[in-house]
């Protein structure tokens, strides 16, 4: 049972999991993309693999434990070179890679089976709605995007999936997960666009028309629940311990610190979306770097990173402010500086159309669809 939590929730000192930064680049140059050194190619040594792999290792033996490789575009890396930075690490440990699927082929395809890689790709549904992923030179990128999805399911090798939407509305939910269901996708993530890193897009949305795309979502699922759909599963799994009284238990006592490791070796704690990012009054958000200190020294002291106490006191007033903080623990660190430039504020946009329209759309469909009283 999951330790309750009261007043201000501090830092976990041991993760589920961390996010690994191989590369830098990326092949793509998607419109909504939050990355700030997606055009160079700085890569990680197999030296901070080591460092990674040395600290998490006792976190892998006691239980589940994953590796989240993210770049950039982590494929781009090269298999040689990423096969170097599996190396060090326990065979315990769970990998995953997040790929936008266009440099996928047979080869890679062996490697993932060879190296028990779990694959996610991003793809923002049909070919129409894909017109932000886009390569180097302007060009849509879905045909390689396709091509190398149909390369996964002709090796056998299930994946996931990741959705943009960047105008959530009514019509679009069905559309969308009629599609993935044919693409034979194990996993969906739908993730409304947010405003973050070097996108500084507006993504506000009129509140009716977000809540029946999630409400339309739920809908369309329920008629053929093939798909394990991230946001719905998790909205009805809070309606259920609400109503059992146990939705106290759903959150954890104390934040998973989400290490993302780049590159060089630096740790960002809480928002892989901070990582390359600097700022005169909080610096660079970095908490240490693996190659100078160990990851669970780093994660000990976490509360001493500047920032992270000011986000602390923001989750406090979401705490204390807001009806919907036992469905989502507080808004993102990330959102809440990219948004509005600080910490300690509260809801924000992705608040808005990611958590509040989310919980909405849900029980506006269970409310839509009560049995009929005899």
């Amino acid at each position: 049972m999951a330790e309750k939590w009261s007043g201000m929730r501090g830092i976990a000192a041991v993760p589920t999991y961390v996010v690994m930064q191989p590369n830098t680049l990326c092949n793509l140059d998607c419109s909504y993309c939050y990355l700030p050194f997606r055009s160079t190619d700085h890569r990680m040594s197999v030296a901070v693999a080591a460092a990674v792999a040395e600290s998490v290792s006792p976190f892998a033996r006691a239980g589940r434990f994953s590796v989240v490789w993210h770049g950039g575009e982590p494929l781009a890396t090269g298999r040689d070179h990423l096969a170097a930075l599996l190396a060090p690490f326990d065979p315990a440990v769970e990998h995953h890679v997040q790929t936008n699927a266009t440099l996928i082929d047979d080869a890679w395809c062996e490697f993932f089976a060879e190296h028990d890689i779990r694959v996610s790709v991003s793809v923002d549904g049909p070919e129409a709605r894909n017109g932000e992923r886009i390569n180097r030179g302007g060009k849509p990128a879905y045909d390689r995007i396709l091509r190398g999805i149909e390369t996964l399911r002709r090796h056998r090798i299930p994946f996931s999936a990741l959705c943009v939407v960047g105008d959530p509305r009514p019509g679009i939910a069905a559309e969308l997960y009629a599609y993935f269901l044919d693409l034979g996708c194990e996993v969906l993530g739908i993730n409304v666009e947010e405003r973050e890193g070097v996108n500084n897009r507006a993504n506000r949305h009129d509140a009716a028309a977000v809540t029946a795309f999630w409400a339309e979502l739920v809908g369309a699922w329920r008629q053929d629940p093939r798909i394990h759909l991230r946001e719905v599963e998790w909205s009805l799994r809070y309606a259920g311990a609400v109503l059992d009284g146990t939705a106290d238990e759903l959150l954890p006592r104390r934040l998973d610190p989400i290490p993302t490791i780049a590159y060089d070796g630096s740790v960002v704690l809480l928002s892989p979306e901070l990582a390359g990012f600097h700022d005169p009054r909080y610096g660079d958000f970095t908490s240490g770097n693996v190659l100078s200190t160990p990851l669970g020294e780093i994660l000990a002291g976490a509360a001493g990173t500047p920032w992270i106490a000011e986000f602390q006191r923001g989750v406090e007033a979401c705490r204390e402010s807001c009806p919907y903080f036992g469905f989502c623990g507080g808004a993102h660190a990330a959102n809440r500086y990219f948004e509005h430039g600080r910490f300690d504020v509260t809801e924000t946009d992705h608040c808005r159309n990611s958590k509040i329209r989310l919980l909405e759309g849900v029980l506006d469909h269970a409310r839509d669809h009560q049995p009929t009283a005899v």
